[in-house]
């Protein structure tokens, strides 16, 4: 099969997978390729290029282990981290939060210890590492709640539910925060945390000794508006005019300085600060979705996480992210 000197813009779709398919999946050189269908060896190339570029070829590196070690260590460097938790990337969302929430479990197993608090987040994350599957020693911990709940619609990811899962995984006992984690306004929020009972779970949860949280990213499709917490218009406001580029455990926004963000959205929380998390001995953060890295770096350089528990693609963008934006 040959073809003119015709514009490579004007390549029908099945000769570029031909030539993609000769290329990638037979092991056809360049060369050999340009004299099966009659063209430069140039243009195989712009072709090849082509075919990447408009999604007929998708490439996937499969990285080894010993590369997230190193990793991972890059990170416990650049962010002064007690431990960096790096999972293989996954094909999709679901399965990688598996992956890094399985990290997560084995580093509890060989963390914990009996009579630890550990005061418990909300977010898909950090349900994932509770409902985890796998052998665990039994735990005298107590799970508590470091933020309120939200109706039943987010039931699966609020903290008191993660607290009772990872209770009775590790044969602990749990604490519920009696409080919803958002409120219309601050003097709603003032009363709810001079109630004694939400006072005593919420002084309970900053002397944990342990945290176990999640970041968000600053998506107006988010789940907390999805949850009707925040309206998409007050998501990207507080990103274009404040800078915002994540939260921490559901409570305190950031830049990807690090710095805390003061928004109207910081007054409607019930739940563990920035300020408090930073007290806790070992805050461990995790989010394996690849939307977060710009989030995760503003957490990572706002001094508060002891542990990162996240994916390769993550781990190498924050890295990367980080050296450009010195």
């Amino acid at each position: 099969m040959s073809i003119s000197s015709t514009d490579s813009n004007h390549v029908d779709s099945d000769l570029l997978t031909e030539i993609a398919i000769a290329y990638y999946q037979d092991g056809a050189t360049q060369e050999e390729i340009s004299q099966r269908f009659g063209m430069s060896r140039a243009k195989v190339g712009r072709l090849l290029r082509r075919a990447r570029d408009e999604g007929v070829v998708e490439i996937t590196v499969k990285y080894h282990p010993v590369f997230s070690e190193k990793l991972e260590q890059q990170l416990i460097d650049r962010f002064n981290l007690k431990r960096a938790l790096v999972a293989l990337d996954q094909p999709d969302d679901e399965t990688q939060r598996q992956q890094v929430a399985s990290l997560v479990s084995s580093y509890l197993t060989t963390t914990l210890t009996d009579d630890m608090v550990v005061a418990v987040g909300q977010g898909r994350n950090i349900a994932s590492i509770a409902n985890h599957v796998g052998v665990v020693p039994h735990r005298k911990c107590r799970f508590v709640s470091g933020i309120g709940g939200t109706h039943r619609s987010g039931n699966a990811i609020n903290a008191d539910h993660i607290c009772r899962q990872l209770a009775k995984k590790y044969d602990g006992i749990s604490e519920t925060l009696y409080a919803p984690a958002y409120v219309d306004d601050i003097i709603v929020k003032e009363a709810f945390m001079k109630n004694g009972t939400v006072k005593e779970t919420l002084d309970r949860a900053r002397r944990a000794d342990l945290a176990l949280v999640g970041v968000g990213d600053m998506n107006e499709n988010s789940h907390m508006v999805k949850l009707g917490w925040f309206t998409p218009q007050e998501i990207v406001e507080a990103r274009i005019r404040k800078g915002v580029v994540g939260d921490i455990a559901g409570y305190d926004f950031f830049d990807s300085h690090g710095k805390q963000a003061d928004t109207m959205m910081s007054d409607r929380v019930i739940g563990l600060t920035m300020e408090e998390l930073r007290n806790i001995p070992t805050v461990v953060v995790t989010a394996a979705e690849n939307s977060k890295a710009l989030a995760l770096l503003g957490a990572l350089r706002s001094g508060v996480v002891d542990v990162l528990a996240t994916s390769v693609s993550n781990a190498l963008t924050i890295l990367n992210l980080d050296q450009q934006m010195k």
